[in-house]
Protein backbone atom coordinates (compact mmCIF):
# COMPACT_ATOMS: atom_id res chain seq x y z
CA UNK A 1 0.00 0.00 0.00
CA UNK A 2 1.33 3.31 -1.09
CA UNK A 3 2.02 5.80 1.62
CA UNK A 4 1.13 9.02 2.25
CA UNK A 5 3.22 11.89 -0.10
CA UNK A 6 3.97 14.23 2.52
CA UNK A 7 3.05 17.45 1.10
CA UNK A 8 5.42 20.13 1.16
CA UNK A 9 5.10 24.11 1.17
CA UNK A 10 5.72 25.70 -2.08
CA UNK A 11 8.33 28.08 -1.60
CA UNK A 12 8.30 31.01 -4.22
CA UNK A 13 11.63 31.80 -5.32
CA UNK A 14 12.92 35.16 -5.92
CA UNK A 15 14.09 36.41 -9.17
CA UNK A 16 17.74 37.38 -9.05
CA UNK A 17 19.65 39.27 -11.68
CA UNK A 18 21.52 36.28 -13.50
CA UNK A 19 25.26 37.05 -13.46
CA UNK A 20 25.44 35.75 -17.10
CA UNK A 21 22.98 38.33 -18.21
CA UNK A 22 23.64 41.86 -19.38
CA UNK A 23 25.14 44.59 -16.26
CA UNK A 24 22.75 47.20 -17.71
CA UNK A 25 19.91 44.68 -16.45
CA UNK A 26 21.20 45.24 -12.83
CA UNK A 27 22.09 49.35 -13.09
CA UNK A 28 18.93 49.93 -15.11
CA UNK A 29 16.84 48.00 -11.73
CA UNK A 30 18.75 50.38 -9.70
CA UNK A 31 18.48 53.43 -11.25
CA UNK A 32 14.29 52.85 -11.77
CA UNK A 33 14.20 51.99 -8.18
CA UNK A 34 15.84 54.86 -6.82
CA UNK A 35 13.90 57.22 -8.86
CA UNK A 36 11.00 56.69 -6.48
CA UNK A 37 8.44 56.25 -9.17
CA UNK A 38 5.47 53.70 -8.02
CA UNK A 39 6.00 50.27 -9.18
CA UNK A 40 2.73 48.71 -8.13
CA UNK A 41 -0.18 50.43 -6.92
CA UNK A 42 -1.10 49.73 -3.09
CA UNK A 43 -4.09 50.26 -0.64
CA UNK A 44 -4.21 53.19 1.47
CA UNK A 45 -2.58 52.41 5.29
CA UNK A 46 -0.21 49.59 2.58
CA UNK A 47 2.88 49.98 4.39
CA UNK A 48 5.80 50.82 1.74
CA UNK A 49 7.72 48.66 -0.27
CA UNK A 50 10.75 48.23 1.24
CA UNK A 51 14.15 48.35 -1.59
CA UNK A 52 14.40 45.43 -2.13
CA UNK A 53 10.59 44.54 -2.59
CA UNK A 54 11.04 47.34 -5.57
CA UNK A 55 14.02 45.85 -7.06
CA UNK A 56 12.12 42.25 -7.37
CA UNK A 57 9.18 43.78 -8.16
CA UNK A 58 10.84 45.36 -11.40
CA UNK A 59 13.04 42.09 -12.23
CA UNK A 60 9.63 40.50 -12.39
CA UNK A 61 8.10 43.11 -14.47
CA UNK A 62 10.78 43.48 -16.87
CA UNK A 63 11.43 39.44 -17.42
CA UNK A 64 7.52 39.31 -17.82
CA UNK A 65 6.97 42.03 -20.37
CA UNK A 66 9.99 44.05 -21.18
CA UNK A 67 8.17 46.57 -23.72
CA UNK A 68 6.34 47.03 -21.23
CA UNK A 69 8.52 48.09 -18.82
CA UNK A 70 10.60 49.89 -21.58
CA UNK A 71 6.99 51.44 -22.07
CA UNK A 72 6.31 52.63 -18.32
CA UNK A 73 9.63 53.24 -17.32
CA UNK A 74 12.09 54.98 -20.22
CA UNK A 75 11.62 58.59 -18.79
CA UNK A 76 14.00 57.03 -16.04
CA UNK A 77 16.04 55.00 -17.97
CA UNK A 78 20.04 56.07 -19.96
CA UNK A 79 21.64 54.67 -23.07
CA UNK A 80 23.91 52.83 -21.07
CA UNK A 81 21.06 50.52 -20.26
CA UNK A 82 19.54 49.60 -23.46
CA UNK A 83 21.65 46.74 -23.94
CA UNK A 84 18.88 44.92 -21.85
CA UNK A 85 16.48 45.28 -24.61
CA UNK A 86 18.58 44.54 -27.41
CA UNK A 87 16.12 41.28 -27.95
CA UNK A 88 13.85 43.31 -29.10
CA UNK A 89 15.47 45.12 -31.79
CA UNK A 90 12.82 43.95 -34.44
CA UNK A 91 9.80 45.73 -32.79
CA UNK A 92 9.36 49.13 -34.06
CA UNK A 93 7.74 49.86 -30.70
CA UNK A 94 10.96 49.03 -28.77
CA UNK A 95 13.19 51.07 -31.22
CA UNK A 96 10.97 54.23 -30.90
CA UNK A 97 11.71 53.84 -27.14
CA UNK A 98 14.85 53.33 -27.18
CA UNK A 99 15.79 56.60 -29.63
CA UNK A 100 13.39 58.50 -27.29
CA UNK A 101 15.43 57.16 -24.15
CA UNK A 102 18.63 58.38 -26.12
CA UNK A 103 16.94 61.96 -27.15
CA UNK A 104 16.15 62.61 -24.07
CA UNK A 105 19.87 61.89 -22.63
CA UNK A 106 21.19 63.92 -25.22
CA UNK A 107 19.06 66.75 -24.75
CA UNK A 108 20.24 66.37 -20.62
CA UNK A 109 23.83 66.26 -21.25
CA UNK A 110 23.65 69.67 -23.99
CA UNK A 111 22.00 71.63 -20.57
CA UNK A 112 24.28 70.21 -18.08
CA UNK A 113 27.36 71.58 -20.45
CA UNK A 114 25.59 75.40 -20.92
CA UNK A 115 24.65 75.30 -17.12
CA UNK A 116 28.24 74.73 -16.27
CA UNK A 117 29.45 77.23 -18.94
CA UNK A 118 27.47 79.32 -17.43
CA UNK A 119 28.46 78.96 -14.04
CA UNK A 120 32.31 79.16 -14.80
CA UNK A 121 31.45 82.38 -17.11
CA UNK A 122 29.74 83.53 -13.68
CA UNK A 123 32.72 82.90 -11.47
CA UNK A 124 35.07 84.48 -14.24
CA UNK A 125 33.05 87.73 -14.14
CA UNK A 126 32.81 87.59 -10.70
CA UNK A 127 36.68 87.83 -10.61
CA UNK A 128 37.23 90.49 -13.23
CA UNK A 129 35.73 93.37 -14.70
CA UNK A 130 32.06 95.34 -13.63
CA UNK A 131 29.55 92.61 -14.87
CA UNK A 132 28.35 92.11 -11.09
CA UNK A 133 29.40 95.62 -9.85
CA UNK A 134 26.46 96.90 -7.83
CA UNK A 135 25.98 99.66 -10.65
CA UNK A 136 25.93 97.33 -13.27
CA UNK A 137 23.39 95.17 -11.92
CA UNK A 138 21.05 98.18 -10.68
CA UNK A 139 21.13 99.57 -14.48
CA UNK A 140 20.13 96.19 -15.61
CA UNK A 141 17.35 95.28 -13.36
CA UNK A 142 16.40 99.00 -11.56
CA UNK A 143 13.50 97.65 -9.62
CA UNK A 144 14.36 94.41 -8.37
CA UNK A 145 17.70 96.74 -7.28
CA UNK A 146 15.22 99.35 -5.35
CA UNK A 147 12.53 96.50 -3.83
CA UNK A 148 16.03 95.08 -2.27
CA UNK A 149 18.62 97.84 -1.66
CA UNK A 150 17.71 101.41 -2.99
CA UNK A 151 14.67 102.19 -1.30
CA UNK A 152 16.61 101.14 2.21
CA UNK A 153 19.32 103.54 1.43
CA UNK A 154 19.98 106.62 3.48
CA UNK A 155 21.01 110.04 1.83
CA UNK A 156 24.63 109.74 2.32
CA UNK A 157 24.61 106.04 1.40
CA UNK A 158 22.81 107.99 -2.40
CA UNK A 159 25.39 110.24 -1.88
CA UNK A 160 28.14 107.79 -1.65
CA UNK A 161 26.98 105.45 -5.15
CA UNK A 162 26.55 108.81 -7.29
CA UNK A 163 30.57 109.40 -6.24
CA UNK A 164 31.39 105.61 -6.78
CA UNK A 165 29.21 105.79 -10.24
CA UNK A 166 31.03 109.02 -11.36
CA UNK A 167 34.87 107.53 -10.18
CA UNK A 168 34.12 104.67 -12.29
CA UNK A 169 33.86 107.17 -15.48
CA UNK A 170 36.06 108.78 -16.97
CA UNK A 171 35.20 112.47 -15.61
CA UNK A 172 34.27 115.74 -16.64
CA UNK A 173 31.18 117.84 -17.61
CA UNK A 174 29.79 114.59 -20.44
CA UNK A 175 30.47 112.10 -18.55
CA UNK A 176 28.12 114.08 -15.51
CA UNK A 177 25.39 114.55 -18.19
CA UNK A 178 25.58 111.13 -19.36
CA UNK A 179 25.08 109.65 -15.94
CA UNK A 180 22.26 112.34 -15.33
CA UNK A 181 20.44 110.95 -18.15
CA UNK A 182 20.94 107.31 -17.35
CA UNK A 183 19.71 107.97 -14.44
CA UNK A 184 16.40 109.30 -15.88
CA UNK A 185 16.37 106.39 -18.13
CA UNK A 186 16.70 103.79 -14.80
CA UNK A 187 14.13 105.90 -12.96
CA UNK A 188 11.51 105.73 -15.73
CA UNK A 189 11.99 101.77 -16.23
CA UNK A 190 11.90 101.37 -12.39
CA UNK A 191 8.68 103.67 -12.81
CA UNK A 192 6.87 101.44 -15.56
CA UNK A 193 7.96 98.50 -13.83
CA UNK A 194 6.53 99.46 -10.56
CA UNK A 195 3.40 100.39 -12.32
CA UNK A 196 3.25 96.85 -14.25
CA UNK A 197 3.48 94.93 -11.06
CA UNK A 198 1.55 96.87 -8.64
CA UNK A 199 -1.61 96.30 -11.74
CA UNK A 200 -0.53 92.71 -11.72
CA UNK A 201 -1.09 92.75 -8.05
CA UNK A 202 -4.03 94.34 -7.93
CA UNK A 203 -5.38 92.02 -10.59
CA UNK A 204 -4.52 88.92 -8.40
CA UNK A 205 -6.21 90.68 -4.80
CA UNK A 206 -9.55 91.09 -7.08
CA UNK A 207 -9.60 87.82 -7.85
CA UNK A 208 -9.06 86.38 -4.77
CA UNK A 209 -11.82 88.47 -3.03
CA UNK A 210 -8.89 90.30 -1.19
CA UNK A 211 -9.72 93.71 0.70
CA UNK A 212 -8.12 96.51 1.49
CA UNK A 213 -4.04 96.30 1.89
CA UNK A 214 -2.34 97.47 4.59
CA UNK A 215 1.26 98.62 3.93
CA UNK A 216 3.12 98.95 7.06
CA UNK A 217 6.59 100.24 7.22
CA UNK A 218 9.71 98.86 8.11
CA UNK A 219 13.16 99.87 8.28
CA UNK A 220 16.01 96.90 8.31
CA UNK A 221 18.61 96.59 10.79
CA UNK A 222 22.11 96.60 9.60
CA UNK A 223 22.12 93.24 9.87
CA UNK A 224 18.60 92.95 7.64
CA UNK A 225 20.29 94.87 4.90
CA UNK A 226 23.01 92.79 4.40
CA UNK A 227 20.94 89.92 3.98
CA UNK A 228 18.96 91.88 2.07
CA UNK A 229 21.82 92.78 0.03
CA UNK A 230 23.15 89.55 -0.47
CA UNK A 231 19.68 87.90 -1.82
CA UNK A 232 19.55 90.74 -4.59
CA UNK A 233 22.81 89.41 -5.40
CA UNK A 234 21.88 85.86 -5.41
CA UNK A 235 18.84 86.49 -7.82
CA UNK A 236 20.95 88.00 -10.04
CA UNK A 237 23.52 85.00 -10.65
CA UNK A 238 20.74 83.37 -10.77
CA UNK A 239 19.27 85.25 -13.78
CA UNK A 240 22.36 84.70 -15.59
CA UNK A 241 22.66 81.28 -15.28
CA UNK A 242 19.03 80.86 -16.31
CA UNK A 243 19.85 83.00 -19.64
CA UNK A 244 17.77 86.01 -18.58
CA UNK A 245 20.07 88.98 -19.04
CA UNK A 246 18.80 89.91 -22.00
CA UNK A 247 21.60 92.20 -23.29
CA UNK A 248 23.91 89.45 -22.40
CA UNK A 249 25.02 87.51 -25.34
CA UNK A 250 25.11 83.94 -24.38
CA UNK A 251 25.99 82.36 -27.78
CA UNK A 252 27.75 84.78 -30.26
CA UNK A 253 29.20 87.88 -28.36
CA UNK A 254 32.69 89.60 -29.50
CA UNK A 255 34.18 87.09 -26.82
CA UNK A 256 34.32 83.45 -27.60
CA UNK A 257 30.53 82.80 -26.63
CA UNK A 258 29.53 81.72 -23.26
CA UNK A 259 27.64 78.38 -23.84
CA UNK A 260 29.53 76.98 -26.76
CA UNK A 261 32.72 78.26 -25.09
CA UNK A 262 35.82 75.14 -25.56
CA UNK A 263 37.26 76.99 -22.81
CA UNK A 264 34.69 76.53 -19.78
CA UNK A 265 34.86 72.73 -20.38
CA UNK A 266 37.57 71.49 -17.80
CA UNK A 267 38.11 74.68 -15.49
CA UNK A 268 38.19 73.33 -12.00
CA UNK A 269 36.12 76.48 -10.50
CA UNK A 270 33.20 74.69 -10.60
CA UNK A 271 32.33 72.72 -7.42
CA UNK A 272 29.48 70.06 -6.64
CA UNK A 273 28.30 72.24 -3.56
CA UNK A 274 28.11 75.58 -5.73
CA UNK A 275 26.40 74.22 -8.35
CA UNK A 276 23.66 72.85 -5.65
CA UNK A 277 22.96 76.04 -4.38
CA UNK A 278 22.95 77.50 -8.11
CA UNK A 279 20.63 74.90 -9.47
CA UNK A 280 18.39 73.74 -6.96
CA UNK A 281 15.18 73.03 -9.00
CA UNK A 282 12.54 70.35 -9.29
CA UNK A 283 12.81 69.69 -12.88
CA UNK A 284 13.16 66.06 -13.87
CA UNK A 285 16.30 66.71 -16.08
CA UNK A 286 18.14 68.13 -13.50
CA UNK A 287 18.40 65.27 -11.21
CA UNK A 288 21.27 64.40 -12.31
CA UNK A 289 23.97 66.57 -10.60
CA UNK A 290 26.47 68.65 -13.86
CA UNK A 291 29.93 66.83 -13.52
CA UNK A 292 33.09 68.54 -14.65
Amino acid sequence: MWGEIEERPSVREEPEVDVECPTSLSSMIEAVEVSGIPVKSQQLGEPDLTRDERRRILLEQYQAKPLVFLERYRAHLKPEHLGAFSHLGSDCRAQHYCKEVQSCAASRAGKTKVRNHRFAALRALQEGGQYFSEEQMRVREPLLYEQYIGQYLNDEEILQRSQETMQAGPGGLADLLLNSYQEKVLQKRMQEEQEYEDAAEEESEEEDGDGERIFKEWEPTAEEKVLLREEFISQMHQRFLEGKDKDFDYRFGDDPSVDENPDYDNLDIVSRDAEERYFDDDMEEDEDEPQI
